[in-house]
């Protein structure tokens, strides 16, 4: 076997494997997500991403949640409050996504 075959066969295997090489081309990203991270109110609402529950929006906006590359649906919602609904586009690499949702009250 040649050693630029060895060598390409051992880059393939480090790869497969998820460790980093410097001899390879391609590495394997540290982070597979994006961070998004929200501020607002109120503090009782409930955050949804893809229709799957997040949790509080105070505890999300005081922990953040790592989405996975593609397109998202956000939803936050609180009785008394008109629903807030976004489209997230969150791709490999960029910097947190950063929103603000302040609800709106139904007037009675």
């Amino acid at each position: 076997m040649s050693a630029l075959r060895l060598a390409s066969l051992l880059c393939l295997v480090t790869a497969v494997a998820a460790a980093t090489s410097t001899g390879c081309a391609a590495q394997t990203p540290r982070s597979a997500t994006v961070p998004l991270r929200i501020a607002g109110g109120p503090a009782n609402a409930s955050v949804t991403v893809d229709d799957e529950p997040i949790g509080s929006f105070d505890g999300v906006a005081a922990h953040g949640v790592a989405l996975p590359p593609g397109r998202h649906r956000l939803t936050v919602e609180a009785d008394g409050y008109f629903p807030s609904d976004q489209v997230l586009d969150a791709g490999l690499g960029d910097p947190p996504l950063r929103l603000q949702v302040q609800l709106e009250k139904i007037p009675r």
